[in-house]
């Protein structure tokens, strides 16, 4: 099995059971090992009482990233602790994009950056996400040694 194939097989079980993204209305739109990339349309029920994307809105989509990136190994991995940066409001609807990147990864933890932004390039925020891998895995795989 492929790094990419492990990946997407360990990205397909999350989705299956991730009610939260789904309910957000988020997408994942694509993963490999290290890195996935999730979007959404920010609509009227994400804003808040200052008409913008409400930032628990997008602190979950760039969650959501992080969380596919850090579990591509198919091993499962949980947050250990995360911040965000908020650096622009998202509007009514803007598509925002989560890319998440692998930075470091050593032993049970790991280290990635997200970068939240919106259709035109512009940044909207950035998230910095620390993983730790903890028993189990996605789907059943055999020793390939």
């Amino acid at each position: 099995m492929t790094p990419k194939d492990r990946a997407t097989r360990a990205a397909a079980a999350m989705w299956a059971s991730d009610e939260a993204s789904k309910w957000v209305g988020m997408t994942l739109q694509e993963v490999s090992p290290g890195q996935a990339v999730t979007q959404m349309t920010v609509q009227a029920h994400h804003t808040n009482g200052h008409k913008i994307c409400h930032g628990g809105v997008i602190f979950t989509l760039a969650d959501s990233a992080f969380a596919f990136a850090c579990n591509s190994y198919n091993q499962l991995a949980v947050a250990q602790h995360n911040t965000i940066s908020f650096v622009a409001p998202g509007q009514l609807g803007d598509v925002l994009t989560a890319t998440a990147r692998e930075t470091s990864r050593t032993g049970r933890s790991g280290i990635y950056d997200v970068r939240v932004t919106r259709q035109d390039g512009s940044v909207v925020a950035e998230m910095r996400g620390c993983s730790r891998t903890v028993k189990g895995q996605h789907f059943p795989e055999e020793d390939e040694s």
